[in-house]
């Protein structure tokens, strides 16, 4: 019986593609840790924007409530008052209505 020499040897496409195998087996799993990893880091950065947006949003309102009050019409005639301005109705004119 003759024996083939390629017989007992792996050919070079074999090896190649064992070698792609175990390539791909280790880049895979580490490939999804990094993806992972990056998610949750973004994750993280969203949330720290979320909580300064809410702060921010809180500091809005509340200078809008001083800015109402400040603006409230007893107020302003308080400070006219304080500084000797008077109210005189006749001095108002309303155009078009």
């Amino acid at each position: 019986m003759i024996k083939n020499k390629n017989e007992g040897k792996l050919r070079a496409l074999d090896k190649l593609m064992i070698f792609t195998i175990i390539v791909l087996g280790l880049f895979v799993p580490v490939s999804v840790v990094f993806s992972q990893a990056t998610l949750s880091k973004s994750n993280i950065e969203v949330e720290k924007m979320r909580s300064k947006v809410e702060k921010q949003a809180n500091s809005n309102q509340s200078l809008s409530m001083q800015v109402d009050e400040l603006a409230s019409l007893s107020n302003i005639q308080d400070i006219a008052k304080e500084y000797g301005l008077s109210y005189n109705n006749d001095n108002i004119i309303v155009i078009g209505d």
